[in-house]
């Protein structure tokens, strides 16, 4: 069954806060960081970046809902899944090095290129990788209803 709309972003929000958080904190000690950056500024940095990709993901979903609307089967293939990696990667970023209200980033608040790319980069294709590798293979075998309920994970919502 295709993914509707709303089990695509639950599904993107479960993945990304549950798995991604799981993630983010196996790999945290072993990412690249700036020398004056403590592990805990590190955590800060990257579960601000795991939110921002979360919220933007949610715009994303709808904007991708819109494009699917003028396909045949009304869904991507697997690999547009994969790719859409790239322009969702290259905006968190730029927003992330942009500055947010709750800056976390080392240096002075505001400053444009402090936050650590390196550090990004790792984390997000990581993330971006083992998510997508899990909806596309093991939770469409060990969650079947969550297939037949349109990817959402509860009939009531």
């Amino acid at each position: 069954m295709t993914p509707t709309l709303f089990g695509r972003i639950q599904t993107r929000v479960v993945m990304i806060f549950g798995l991604g958080s799981l993630w983010t904190i196996l790999i945290g000690p072993f990412l690249p960081r700036p020398g004056d950056m403590s592990l805990a500024s590190m955590y800060g940095a990257l579960f601000t970046a795991l939110v921002v990709v979360g919220v933007l993901g949610v715009g994303w979903e709808c904007a991708y809902h819109g494009l699917q609307q003028y396909r045949w089967e009304k869904d991507w293939p697997t690999l547009f899944g994969l790719l859409t990696a790239i322009p969702e990667g290259i905006v968190a970023y730029i927003v992330l090095d942009a500055g947010l209200p709750w800056d976390v980033r080392p240096g002075p608040p505001g400053a444009p290129g402090a936050f650590p790319l390196a550090a990004f980069l790792w984390m997000f294709t990581t993330t971006w990788l083992l998510v997508w590798a899990t909806v596309n293979g093991p939770l469409q075998i060990v969650s079947l209803r969550w297939r037949y309920r349109g990817g959402r994970f509860d009939s009531r919502w």
